[in-house]
């Protein structure tokens, strides 16, 4: 099944399970006394007059992945905002499909979990007007131990594990060619490399076992090696030193999105400053090691295979 019809189907439930949730939320209050209703609208407006905040949104709902991307929602900048006065709502997913189908509705504010290839590609599929605003603390694609302990282990006939979504398999591919485990054909985009642009797999004669992000370090005792997206392997208790092999690109530090209508908006500008402050960057030099942070930190070495940034996007960033 293609991942456009998978979104397709998916966004269709999410639609229904969030106008549900609208209409739950929309009965609660039905039975307030009218006073009561005008005594908490005044209240709340003299909060929002009295804090920093975006007057016209108040309550910031953050989608992430399950994992670290969560963890710096909980641990840093949930925190940073609500002391600015905003109301900070985390929902975690254990996929990579629903948090932009719920962006794309409005069942979130603002998403982080993705890298802009896989972002580039799933809006244009699913034709979705989203945009991408900073980059987040990114813990790399590995190749890690499965049945076999070492990269001399190699054998023919051996069996990879790899992430079934479409930019994370093509990381994969180009992550086995630079080993020379295979040769990918010339002149290739390696940011959408598939496996019919695998030229030469004569070497290992490798079967590749593509499975959903989540469910790769779990099975890693089920295959030879386990190629796995950085963010799970921390959640699953897996040191990003135990990694036999890196993915040296850095085209692939994740972004957070948000709708394109929502550009330029305060609060999407404090959620920025957020993740960009002094106190947000000490916390991960000293939670996540080994990461790849944001370029506009400036604490990254790029290489030629970069992707293309958005210059505008970026400034905004910096501001």
């Amino acid at each position: 099944m293609k991942l456009t019809d998978i979104s397709r189907q998916l966004a269709t439930a999410f639609a229904t399970v969030g106008m549900t949730g609208l209409v739950l939320v929309g009965c609660n209050n039905s039975s307030a006394p009218e006073a009561n209703k005008e005594a908490a609208t005044e209240n709340t407006t003299a909060q929002t007059a009295d804090s920093d905040i975006d007057p016209e949104h108040s309550k910031i709902v953050i989608g992430t992945t399950e994992g670290d991307f969560a963890d710096m929602v909980r641990n840093q900048v949930k925190g940073a905002l609500e002391e600015q006065g905003y109301d900070v709502e985390l929902i975690a997913f254990t996929d990579y499909v629903r948090p932009n189908l719920a962006l794309a509705e409005g069942d979130l504010d603002i998403n982080i979990f993705q890298h802009k290839p896989y972002l580039d590609t799933f809006k244009k599929e699913n034709n979705l007007d989203l945009v991408e605003v900073f980059q987040v603390p990114t813990a790399p694609l590995g190749i890690y131990s499965g049945k076999k302990t070492s990269l001399d282990e190699a054998y023919k006939g051996m069996s990879v594990s790899a992430p079934n979504d479409p930019s994370n398999f093509a990381r994969a591919l180009v992550m086995m060619d630079d080993l020379g485990w295979i040769t990918l054909k010339d002149n290739i985009d390696p940011l959408t490399a598939s496996k019919t642009d695998i030229a030469d797999n004569s070497k290992y004669d490798i079967n590749i076992i593509e499975l959903e992000a989540a469910q790769l370090p779990r099975a890693r005792d089920e295959v030879d090696f386990a190629v796995i997206n950085g963010n799970y392997a921390t959640d699953s208790g897996i040191k990003l030193t135990e990694a036999l092999f890196q993915e040296p690109s850095f085209a692939y530090v994740n972004w957070s999105a948000i709708k394109s209508a929502d550009t330029g908006k305060k609060w999407v500008e404090d959620v920025t400053n957020a993740y960009n402050s002094e106190a947000f960057k000490k916390y991960a030099h000293e939670t996540f090691p080994g990461y790849k942070y944001p370029k506009i930190w400036d604490e990254n070495t790029t290489d030629a295979t970069e992707a293309p940034e958005n210059a505008a996007v970026e400034a905004e960033a910096a501001q």
